[in-house]
């Protein structure tokens, strides 16, 4: 039976596809549960699992394969842009794995990875991301294997379109995001501009519950307008703080009130030494799993 540290090794590699295959940490980590409790129990039963991983993998793939499904039509109705839960991620744990996989974990890969069929999400991220053979990935979205290479060839030519590149270092990437908040909170317009690019772009997550743009603003002068109006709106609350850290393995930015209580999270796409995109989720029910959540809504009022 495994044991402890063998439970929590299995539990950190089945999030890993999870989250990635759901955007969601909550899904995901109800998933990887499930998973784990279904392989306790069939040892418990006495089955002979000779992979435990393997095991865990199908069952994360096969569950989170349910989940998209049922997600669809909630995304569908979803108030505004849908963007991923964001994922507060430790380079220090592994740095040469986290520099690995950083790209296949960032925002702009994970919205693109929405337009792909559950099916197709599956069978590109195992081959492409976690290395599965198309046998193995047969096996587990239960497909034949001629079935699997085709649904992650056409997933390949759908993400490839728009795969984001990114050329930054994690030193260069944060020192943009420390530039970018006190450029931010100084109303310093000129100093923001520089850092973004021409046709930098913006979206914003609020799902209906928090204040957010209802759709992606493009361009440079409009883009930092809406920055800076935001860091006013912000100066006005009490205690309001920025915090830099590595979110969905991208430079981002933690914004907080004066109790320590999470506003919203943003992160940065940055390439050829300036910002690319500018991604803001405040939905508060996309930050709960980061600690304590602030009322947006209430601060803004009272402020």
């Amino acid at each position: 039976m495994a044991g402890p540290d063998q439970l929590e090794e299995l539990r950190r590699a089945g999030f890993a596809i999870a989250y990635r295959m759901l955007g969601s940490v909550a899904e995901a980590e109800d998933v990887v549960q499930e998973a784990l409790l279904r392989l306790v129990r069939a040892e418990d039963k006495g089955e002979q699992i000779e992979s435990p991983q393997a095991y865990l993998s199908t069952v994360v793939t096969r569950l989170a394969i349910d989940q998209l499904r049922s997600a669809r039509a909630r995304r569908e109705t979803y108030v505004g842009e849908w963007l991923p839960e964001p994922l507060v991620t430790d380079p220090e744990e592994d740095p040469a794995r986290h520099a690995e996989m950083a790209d296949s974990l960032s925002t702009k890969f994970l919205v693109l990875l929405e337009s792909l069929s559950p099916e197709q999400r599956a069978a590109f991220l195992l081959h492409d991301v976690f290395d599965y053979s198309y046998g193995q990935i047969a096996e587990l979205v239960g497909v034949s294997e001629d079935n699997a290479r085709q649904l992650a060839s056409r997933a390949r030519r759908q993400v490839d379109e728009g795969k984001p590149r990114f050329d930054a270092t994690r030193e260069e990437g944060e020192e943009l995001a420390r530039r970018f908040i006190a450029a931010a909170e100084e109303g310093d317009l000129d100093g923001l501009q520089a850092l973004l690019a021409e046709d930098v772009v913006v979206h914003g997550d609020g799902g209906g519950k928090a204040p957010a743009i209802a759709r992606p603003l493009f361009g440079r002068p409009r883009v930092s307008r809406t920055l800076l109006a935001w860091a006013k709106a912000g100066r006005r609350i009490a205690g309001l703080s920025w915090r830099v850290v590595q979110v969905n393995g991208q430079p981002g930015v933690m914004t907080l009130d004066g109790d320590g209580r999470l506003i919203g999270v943003m992160t940065l796409d940055v390439a050829d030494g300036r910002i690319q995109a500018v991604n803001s989720v405040v939905n508060p029910e996309k930050l709960g799993h980061l600690g304590p959540v602030a009322d947006a809504n209430a601060l803004l009022r009272g402020s």
